[in-house]
């Protein structure tokens, strides 16, 4: 049965208008709501490779560390270390579901707003970190922050795009990530210089400058006219719709979002809606694509990088630089994606990328178990080191033009308004809650399961690429509020789709072109 080969052919609208400089404007400020998302991952994993940091509060994980004759495999296995690092997620997931509720009810931009001042006073806190304590606590504020800045920012980017941009504007919110994971390595290489000691302070309270960006870029940006309309602006949201289309004609867009958003008012209860059977494919979605995100293995790689390359023989400066190059790889791949989502579509990138992270993941899992064998005894030639390095280099960048940005940008993008806050919030919190998990297990899965942990990881890989074969359409160049359309053409999905569901079946202007 070849099941992905079933392309949408019903009509999709056109709404013509510009792209605004606006339009561009906000969205790369909105964005910077990445940032902080970033800079956390990137700056954790790099603070729990310091010789400092470990002997101030994880004294027992440096005693390991220095008994260099053990198990390369197991010299990090620490649970509260990992706690340290994946207390964040926790938090994250459950702010998700207040932020979807202040979404919903203040709009996208209050969100952003509270996001970043959480945020801003964990950094201040862990910069300041007398004990685990101190520490943790900051972490879990942080969560908070990230937990706001992800509900909101992909859902106002893809609101305030036009269709034919929306998968180029919503990935700035990926490339933010990236951009703040590599700033937080150089930073990390740049700190663990500092010979007094104290340059892990420098690195976590160094996060409070996104987290300023983020304020004061939320301060200033517009509501988007989708969450106008919500809140009974309806004058304001037109005015608003003309600004950012670049044109006064933007009636049948503004109608379409109008009825959305009637259509969402009949909703009192989100939660309970998303569960029916003609959001079953939407919600598949919203759990599934996370939950695979984080099973490319990919925040083991960005984490624990310097940790990995650590343990397979690279120096305390050469395993933060080799962090710093795959972190380049990884803000290089996401322009990439950039360029070519709104060109090639999502399908195709999802794809390749899943096939190009499985090949890299044996490969990698095989010169490691040929190195280390079971035991984890033994050390790595400067060349075996390298190509690891390489090859994680490729796997990165397939993950950052394939499931890194898009695993952001499918789920928001095919909500319809009356569940998008829920389904946002879904989205979120699976993502959160599977980044916890490997996050907490993954120093002890790398002891245990050895070299057969990047099998582990390939094995989902695989499953990921044909699940997406099989069930994901194609969404570039839909408007966000005709998607269901694109459901109700799909071999599997479109029996759970009712005909009255799809937009355009009324009366108003019927402008169409074919998709």
């Amino acid at each position: 049965m070849a099941g992905g080969t079933f392309v949408s052919t019903g009509e999709v609208k056109n709404y013509g208008g510009k792209v605004t400089v606006f339009v561009i404007m906000t969205c790369m400020v909105a964005a910077t709501g990445g940032l902080i998302f970033g800079y956390d991952i990137g700056v954790s994993g790099g603070v729990t490779s310091m010789e400092s940091f470990l002997f101030k509060f994880f004294p027992s994980v440096e005693q390991k560390m220095k008994n260099a004759h053990e198990n390369q495999y197991c010299k990090f296995d620490s649970q509260l270390l990992t706690s340290f690092t994946s207390s964040l997620y926790l938090a994250a997931l459950v702010a998700s579901f207040f932020a979807s509720a202040t979404t919903r009810a203040l709009g996208r931009k209050v969100s952003m707003l509270i996001g970043g001042l959480v945020f801003l006073v964990g950094a201040i806190l862990n910069g300041a970190a007398m004990n685990v304590e101190m520490l943790i606590i900051g972490r879990l504020l942080l969560g908070v922050g990230v937990g706001f800045a992800n509900q909101s920012v992909p859902v106002y980017l893809s609101e305030m795009a036009p269709a034919k941009l929306r998968g180029a504007l919503n990935m700035g919110f990926q490339l933010a990530i990236t951009i703040g994971i590599l700033v937080a390595q150089l930073v990390n290489y740049g700190t663990n210089q500092i010979k007094e000691g104290y340059g892990w302070r420098i690195s976590l309270a160094l996060a409070a400058v996104p987290a300023f960006i983020m304020i004061v870029g939320s301060v200033f940006l517009p509501d988007t006219p989708n969450s106008l309309i919500e809140r009974g602006h309806q004058e304001k949201a037109k005015t608003m719709l003309q600004k950012i289309r670049g044109t006064d004609d933007v009636n049948d867009e503004f109608l379409d979002l109008v009825d959305a958003s009637e259509a969402s008012k009949q909703i009192q209860h989100p939660w309970r809606n998303i569960l029916e059977p003609k959001y079953r494919p939407q919600l598949i979605m919203s759990i599934a694509i996370p939950f695979f995100q984080q099973l490319t293995g990919i925040n083991v790689i960005m984490f624990y990088a310097p940790v990995l390359f650590k343990t397979i023989g690279f120096g305390d400066n050469a395993s933060l630089m080799s962090a710093v190059i795959t972190g380049l790889v990884n803000v290089g791949a996401t322009f990439v994606s950039i360029l070519s989502v709104d060109k090639y579509g999502r399908r195709f990138l999802f794809l390749q990328g899943g096939a190009q992270m499985l090949i890299c993941q044996i490969l990698v899992g095989v010169v490691i178990g040929l190195q280390f064998g079971t035991t984890g005894i033994g050390s790595m030639s400067k060349g075996y080191a390298n190509l690891v390095l390489i090859l994680i280099c490729f796997y990165v960048a397939a993950f950052a033009w394939s499931w890194g940005p898009l695993g952001w940008l499918v789920p928001s993008e095919i909500f319809p308004l009356e569940i998008r806050s829920a389904g946002q919030a879904i989205n979120v919190s699976v993502n959160m809650l599977f980044t916890f998990i490997i996050g907490q297990i993954f120093l002890t899965l790398l002891c245990h399961m050895k070299f057969g942990l990047f099998f582990f990881f390939g094995g989902f890989v695989l499953i990921m690429t044909l699940f997406i074969y099989f069930f994901l359409p194609e969404t570039k160049n839909v408007p966000i509020e005709e998607m269901n359309r694109v459901w109700k053409n799909h071999w599997f999905w479109g029996k759970y789709i009712p005909d009255e569901a799809v937009i355009g079946a009324h009366g108003h202007s019927k402008a169409k072109t074919d998709a």
